[in-house]
């Protein structure tokens, strides 16, 4: 008789996060919170409520898994921290640029954030989707003081997973709900990465539209 797990009934890109986040355990969500610092498309939003759905059923310790997904998320501010000191933000934004799924318009959206906003910028902006993975670049641009950008983002990202972690947690006490829904729940990640995706490829196509009346013009 085989055993079974409590994300075997789940399917479709959420079944995959489910089974992956269930098979590297907390250190395995570390690793996801770092890469999403690094890769905004992955999502913590997908990833840290079904963590803390996994606490629930006794397969993941609650407080190591805020821990690793903090730590994790950290460690990825670092990496856009530092590479916004040692090239500055123009150079950090070329480069960055030319990865998938991320666009010049996204770092200068965060950049405009920690102009506007100070050292204040990085504990808030770890709780805003489309900053929050970003404002490091600016933040290590800028200078700004190690020990307060790390006290800024430990403290902003530690309140944002334990959030995500928590709705999780809560959830898995309607499991028999998220199974049923979660067809439902693929339906809206699905929209939300050709929402995504459509919104790159639209401002790929004006950006290449300006330059080419840029050159035509002059």
């Amino acid at each position: 008789m085989t055993s079974t797990t409590p994300v075997d009934g789940m399917s479709g890109l959420v079944g995959l996060a489910a089974r992956a986040v269930d098979a590297l355990g907390e250190w395995g969500v570390g690793l996801f919170t770092l890469a999403e610092t690094v890769f905004p498309p992955i999502p913590s939003e997908v990833i840290l409520p079904l963590a803390g759905f996994l606490t629930r059923q006794g397969t993941m310790n609650m407080a190591l898994v805020l821990v690793t997904s903090t730590l994790g998320a950290y460690v990825g501010a670092l990496l856009l921290y530092w590479l916004g000191a040692r090239l500055g933000m123009e150079r950090s934004i070329r480069w960055l640029s030319r990865l998938p799924l991320m666009d010049r318009e996204d770092f200068e959206k965060a950049a405009r954030w920690f102009s506007r906003h100070g050292r204040s910028a990085v504990f808030f902006g770890r709780l805003l989707p489309g900053v929050r993975s970003l404002i490091s670049l600016p933040a290590g641009a800028g200078r700004m003081h190690l020990g307060t950008f790390t006290a800024f983002t430990v403290a902003g990202s530690g309140i944002w997973n334990a959030l995500l972690i928590g709705l999780g947690a809560l959830l898995g006490e309607q499991y028999r709900l998220i199974d049923e829904y979660s067809r439902f729940l693929n339906f809206a990640v699905y929209a939300a990465l050709a929402a995504v995706v459509g919104s790159l490829v639209v401002r790929g196509v004006r950006r290449r539209r300006n330059c080419r009346s840029g050159r035509n013009g002059a």
